[in-house]
């Protein structure tokens, strides 16, 4: 490895939620601050619907204006909530560092360069990076325009929306040797509902032989587990970014530690080039 980062995790926002209760997951939060450790990179969505919940909880009542600005609203106060119950699961003796990112800093070589050597710096200085996109200040118009603009001018363009791809993005930037995502589900299913169909390897010699069995995968995919999301066979496409780079994705529950699903103890899905 170039770099000190052995791992790099992403967690989902209804992988976060008590359903049933409507309530964040305590035990999930903190079964990965005893998880989290220096040399990691977290990356958490959550922060909107943590901050619908908590305006919910404190006026008995949803916000009812323009969708988008709701959701910035909902983020910037969901924000705080997320990042207080980091803080206080991930073992005390590890400084903590929120870094909020947008689709310009990736797209932006200096910025780019910038991200990769503060989180290089985390790594030495024995903190744990928490990244998640700043819905708080992004604006969908203004994010269109930009990204349509750096589309003409050619090469590849980051959107970074889903933090799917941004923890993708990521772990190509710090050459992690493992990509890990925490979702509500085991992982990739053939056939949506019939957890029997639980695909555990998608693996093979060549970077080829995955890419082909990842697009046949991905002809079985459809849905996504809540309004917004972009659904297995985007993650699929992004892990396939990783692999290109030499990342191994792990895509699984977030009900087991990071370690049970590092070294594939648990069911779930794993997409890589063999050694």
């Amino acid at each position: 490895m170039d770099y000190p980062f052995e791992l790099v995790g992403k967690i989902g926002s209804m992988a976060l939620i008590r359903k049933e209760d409507q309530e964040i997951d305590y035990n999930i939060i903190s079964r990965l601050g005893a998880d989290l450790k220096p040399g990691m990179i977290w990356v958490t969505s959550g922060a909107t619907e943590i901050g619908r919940l908590d305006y919910i909880k404190r006026t008995g009542r949803e916000l009812n204006g323009d969708p988008e600005q709701d959701k910035t609203d909902y983020s910037s106060q969901g924000q705080a909530i997320l990042m207080q119950n980091y803080r206080q699961f991930i073992r005390p003796e590890y400084g903590v560092r929120q870094i909020l990112v947008e689709h310009t800093h990736f797209n932006d070589p200096e910025k780019r360069e910038h991200i990769r050597q503060l989180l290089i710096r985390a790594a030495e200085q024995k903190t744990i990076p928490i990244i998640n996109y700043n819905d708080p200040v992004s604006d969908e118009e203004n994010r269109k325009m930009e990204l349509a603009a750096r589309r003409k001018m050619g090469g590849e363009v980051y959107e970074c929306v889903d933090n799917d791809e941004t923890a993708a993005v990521i772990a190509g930037l710090v050459k992690a040797r493992m990509l890990v995502l925490m979702t509500s589900t085991e992982g990739i299913y053939r056939e949506v509902g019939n957890p029997d169909s639980l695909v555990r390897d998608v693996t093979g010699k060549s970077f080829e032989e995955v890419e082909k069995k990842v697009r046949e995968l991905q002809n079985s995919c459809v849905g996504a587990s809540r309004a917004g999301a972009n659904g297995a066979r985007a993650k699929l496409e992004y892990a396939l970014r990783c692999v290109r780079g030499g990342t191994t994705v792990v895509i699984g529950h977030a009900r087991h530690h990071l370690s049970e699903l590092a070294e594939g103890r648990v069911p779930c899905t794993r997409i890589g080039v063999l050694p």
